[in-house]
Order: C-alpha cells, then sequence, then structure tokens
C-alpha cells in the first residue's frame, strides 16, 4: 500500500494543482459579491452546480491515478473539457452560474485526492462497509430490465481487494467490453510507445512502387490529419523521392501481406467494421467520419491504394492503376508514414469503440507473439498474453479483438482484474486503457450519458451492447475517494435502452456510496 502511494503521491500532486485554480474561479461564482445581482437560486440549483465541481475534481483525481497528463493526449484535452463544460452548465445548464445569496461552497478537492492515495481518514458520513454493498447493489442488479443472467463484481483498486462479487466467475457474452482485454494485450505484447508504420518501396529490377500495409487502422487520407499518420504526406515524400530519381511515371501496387486468413469478420457485411486489412485509409468510412456505424467501401485496401494513386498525381508523378502485389527484399524504402504511439490508439479505441482499430489490434498482438496475423491468431495471442499476465482466465474464450463476435466470453472477475492490473503502480504502460475509458457525461460512447445522475466525470467505463447483451465495466470515484473497478454483464435483455438505463444507475449508486 505504501508502495501504491508513494507512486501515485507525484500524480495526485499534479492533479490538485491544476484543479485547485479552477475550483477556486468556479467557487469564487458561486459566492455572492458585489455588484451581482438576480434571483437567487433553489437550494437545488447551488447543489447541483456544486457536485458538478466536485466531480470534475475526482475526475482528474481519477486520471491522475490513471496515469500522467500528457502534453497533446486525451487526458489533458478531457481535463480541460470537463472544467469548461461543467462552468458552462451552471445551475439551470444555460451558463448562467449561481448567483448572489446562495450557500458557501463544498469542501474543496485537496481532502478526496489525498483520499485515492489512501492517505486521508476514512469517511465518516454514509459509508456503506463492504459486507454492506451486497445490499446496495443486488436489488439494482436483479432490475427486470437487465434479462435473464447478470453478473458482477466491483474491486479496490488500491487494495485489490474485491468488495463485491455476484456469479463474479460465470463466462458471458461481453460485447465490446472485449476490447479491454484487447487494449491490455496489445500494450504488453507491443508496449505505449510502439508505433504502426506505412511506407512505400521502390523495385529496382521492375521500377513497381509498392504501397506497403503495416497494419495502422488511424492511417488518414483527409487534409487534416489530425496528427495521425498522413497518406497524403506519404505520398508528397513518396514523389519527392521519385522525382530526386529522375522518375515522374511508375507503376503502382499495394501489399497486404502482413495480415492472413480471413479479412471478413464471421457477422459479415456490416456498418460497425470494414474488411480487416493491413492497409486502410480512414477506416474504409464513405461519409468522412471518424468514428461510429457507416457503410464501408467494398475492398478498403484497393481503395487506400487508388486514393493514394490520385495523390501522386497531385504531387507531379503518374501512375498506373493499382493491383495487389508484394514488395521484394530488394525494394527499397523511398518514404514512411507512422501513427501516435501505441498508447494513443488504444485510448481512442476504446473512448470511441472503435471496432477497426481493436480488431488490427488484436492481429497486432499475434504478429508480435509470433501467431499469424488473423482472427484465430488474434484470438490466440490475446488470450496467451492476458494468462501471462497471472489474470484469471478460468470461462474466457476469445474470437476476435472487438467483441462483436457472439462466441467470446468473459468474466467479471476478470474485467475487474485487467482494469486493476492497468491500474498497477509497476505497469505504467498499461495507463492508457484506464485513460482511454470514455468518462460519464463528457466523453466518446458515455458523452449523452450520466449528465443527470450525479456520476458524470466520476464513472469512467467502456459499454457494451449486443442483441440481449448489455454491459458495462470500468472505474468509479465514489463519494469517499476511492478508486474502484467494476463490472457488470447480462444476457438475455429485451430493451436495450432500459438495459442500459438499469446499468448506470448501477454505477451511479456504486459512485454515490462511501464504498472504501
Amino acid at each position: 500500500m505504501k508502495r501504491l502511494a508513494d507512486a501515485l503521491r507525484p500524480s495526485l500532486a499534479h492533479a490538485a494543482s491544476v484543479v485547485k485554480p479552477r475550483l477556486t474561479r468556479l467557487t469564487s461564482a458561486l459566492r455572492p459579491g458585489p455588484g451581482r445581482s438576480g434571483p437567487r437560486p433553489s437550494r437545488t440549483g447551488w447543489f447541483t452546480a456544486s457536485a458538478a465541481t466536485a466531480g470534475v475534481a475526482l475526475a482528474v483525481g481519477a486520471v491522475a491515478v490513471a496515469g500522467p497528463f500528457d502534453g497533446a493526449g486525451q487526458r489533458t484535452a478531457e481535463r480541460d473539457r470537463a472544467v469548461a463544460l461543467t462552468l458552462a452548465r451552471g445551475t439551470d445548464h444555460d451558463g448562467g452560474g449561481v448567483r448572489a445569496g446562495g450557500p458557501d461552497p463544498v469542501p474543496s478537492a485537496p481532502p478526496v485526492l489525498r483520499a485515492l492515495g489512501g492517505a486521508a481518514e476514512p469517511a465518516k458520513s454514509g459509508k456503506v462497509p463492504p459486507s454492506g454493498i451486497a445490499g446496495v447493489l443486488a436489488p439494482l442488479l436483479a432490475d427486470p430490465a437487465l434479462g435473464d443472467g447478470q453478473a458482477a463484481a466491483v474491486v479496490d483498486v488500491a487494495t485489490g481487494t474485491r468488495l463485491y462479487g455476484a456469479h463474479s466467475g460465470q463466462a458471458f457474452t461481453p460485447a465490446s467490453t472485449t476490447k479491454i482485454a484487447t487494449a491490455v494485450a496489445a500494450l504488453s505484447a507491443l508496449g505505449p510507445d510502439h508505433r504502426l508504420t506505412t511506407r512505400t518501396a521502390l523495385d529496382p529490377d521492375t521500377g513497381e512502387l509498392v504501397l506497403v500495409g503495416g497494419g495502422d487502422p488511424t492511417l488518414t487520407a483527409h487534409r487534416a490529419s489530425g496528427g495521425w499518420a498522413s497518406l497524403r504526406t506519404l505520398a508528397t515524400d513518396t514523389a519527392a523521392a521519385l522525382k530526386r530519381r529522375g522518375v515522374e511515371k511508375v507503376t503502382l501496387s499495394y501489399d497486404t501481406t502482413l495480415y492472413s486468413g480471413p479479412s471478413r469478420h464471421p457477422i459479415g457485411v456490416n456498418d460497425n467494421l470494414a474488411e480487416v486489412t493491413p492497409l486502410t485509409a480512414d477506416e474504409g468510412r464513405t461519409d468522412g467520419s471518424n468514428s461510429g456505424p457507416v457503410t464501408r467501401v467494398a475492398d478498403p485496401a484497393a481503395e487506400a491504394a487508388r486514393t493514394f494513386a490520385g495523390l501522386l498525381k497531385e504531387a507531379g508523378v503518374t501512375a498506373t492503376p493499382p493491383g495487389p502485389s508484394k514488395a521484394t527484399s530488394r525494394a527499397t524504402t523511398l518514404a514512411t508514414v507512422s501513427s501516435p504511439p501505441l498508447s494513443d490508439v488504444v485510448e481512442r479505441m476504446l473512448t470511441n469503440s472503435d471496432n477497426d482499430i481493436a480488431e488490427a489490434l488484436a492481429r497486432q498482438t499475434a504478429l508480435a507473439s509470433g501467431q499469424p496475423g488473423s482472427f484465430a491468431g488474434g484470438a490466440k495471442a490475446v488470450g496467451a498474453r492476458l494468462t501471462k499476465l497471472g489474470l484469471p482466465m478460468r470461462g474466457a474464450s476469445f474470437h476476435d479483438g472487438s467483441g462483436l463476435d457472439r462466441n467470446d466470453r468473459l468474466t467479471a472477475d476478470l474485467l475487474t482484474s485487467l482494469l486493476a492490473t492497468a491500474a498497477d503502480p509497476a505497469r505504467p504502460g498499461l495507463r492508457p486503457v484506464l485513460t482511454g475509458l470514455p468518462v460519464g457525461g463528457f466523453t466518446g460512447t458515455l458523452a449523452e450519458r450520466y449528465a443527470d445522475g450525479g456520476a458524470a466525470g466520476v464513472v469512467r467505463a467502456k459499454t457494451g451492447t449486443l442483441t440481449g447483451v448489455n454491459s458495462l465495466a470500468g472505474t468509479v470515484v465514489t463519494k469517499d475517494g476511492r478508486l474502484l473497478s467494476f463490472a457488470f454483464l447480462t444476457s438475455g435483455t429485451t430493451d436495450p435502452q432500459s438495459a442500459q438505463s438499469a446499468l448506470d444507475r448501477t454505477a451511479t449508486t456504486l459512485a454515490g456510496c462511501g464504498c472504501g
């Protein structure tokens, strides 16, 4: 415990320094003062604003436990956006804020943040002992909206103690919560700094230019790349290299041999996932989007190569219509573009529940583990990596990386153990698994959830939805400042929206109890 507290102390101190000035500005705005006039707010309205303030403090504290703020990554963006949104919503969600006459603000954030590191005194009111958590959660999990089968587990991240379990060792179809396992396996196999590279190679004998797919699912052809690897940059750099050689016309081909086996997921043609190929631009999307379901092109690799040919032409090099080929060992690399670090790719995958990235990461895990870059190879490699980490694998079964395959099986024990392992100070490379989780009321697949339930900013969780299946797994900061990992799995649900609401109520209740 002391080692954990020591490891967390610098991050928590940084988080406190970040939150304090923002809380000071907001609480100053909440206090009565000269020159402030207007109707007196209701006590309910004031507590709403105060709760939002505390929620931001807790959210930043949770991120501090999860990992350091980076210079340009999601953690910094979420921190700033959380504060901005809280200030904008105010008492009546109209940006008006609380005017004169209200009570003093809620207690400041530092004691809450200290509690995350285990240094604060236990909460003295509203505390639910671990033995009482069952009394709080069991009735909620018995909601008929959650179908005919439920499993749940809650773990104190700081101590590793399981506070609650109900059928927690029983394997369920996990849907997209599978992505948590995929993320842990990929980071374990490749490391958070690994980058995925797309390149062009020129064969000295035939003069053939080959566009070689490196398995980067975030490669983009958009004019504004957003920091992701740019197909336009690759074309510009390749054209410049060819011109230096006096070449202005080439035979173009593309290489997708990095992966093997079927490229189509067992679900078939589906708006949630393109064909899985090591060469794709913008995930084969047809509407310019970067997340969510949408119609995909029939052959992402061929389409990316055709786009590349057009970009070469814009750069002054004419290319033949591209066809499939393989770069030989004699081919000379002309230009490369690489993805951001794997940590960023994992965060994007989890935040947006991106199936294309998930399947790519499963294949990359397979290749790093000496397995074929296929659905079967990825499933085998993910399972092997998690077993090596000493996680409870009994009943677990993987068939893909995204969770779209209904034959996948995970337990609540495994999901909470994955999250607790990602928070282990001894494994900082796994921290993106926590920082990538959507934030209730703010980001990704939880952006429109928890906004009115009192848990906005303190629940971070991966959702999972298939027909008859609803799941939720993530972390929550309780009102006494404890960071818990939780997993709720259900089967036989008939109303997805009602099931989702029931799971959200359960997570919100967990956030509101003193469960440390």
